[in-house]
């Protein structure tokens, strides 16, 4: 996960809001959401290694996806990936914050929304 936060990208200032803040996560974290066309795009950003890595991490599986794919998406998945058995207790939080943020966001998207 560290290795992934190094393709990492950044956020404007003008985007680091109450709006984007991703509440639980372990570190200070954004994610913004758009819609077009019923797909989802996501951007974001972490402070820590780790929440880079998971924000990374996120971003390859539930970028530019149809918000339909997104909500249908089993977050089983990422425990038969080895992913959460990786992170610490405190860290699955703030996996489940991030998930939760991403399903907020492909909600609006597939109610016109976003």
């Amino acid at each position: 996960i560290f290795d992934l936060g190094k393709r990492h990208t950044t956020l404007p200032e003008s985007e680091k809001n109450d709006a984007t803040f991703i509440v639980g996560c372990a570190s200070p974290a954004w994610l913004v959401g758009e819609c077009k066309d019923g797909v989802l795009i996501l951007r974001g950003e972490g402070s820590s290694e780790m929440a880079k890595g998971m924000l990374t991490l996120l971003l390859d599986i539930f970028g530019n996806k149809k918000a339909s794919d997104i909500l249908n998406f089993d977050p089983e998945k990422l425990n038969e990936l080895g992913i959460v058995e990786l992170l610490s207790p405190v860290r699955q939080k703030s996996l489940q914050s991030f998930l939760e943020k991403v399903y907020l966001y492909a909600t609006r998207c597939s109610k016109g929304e976003l």
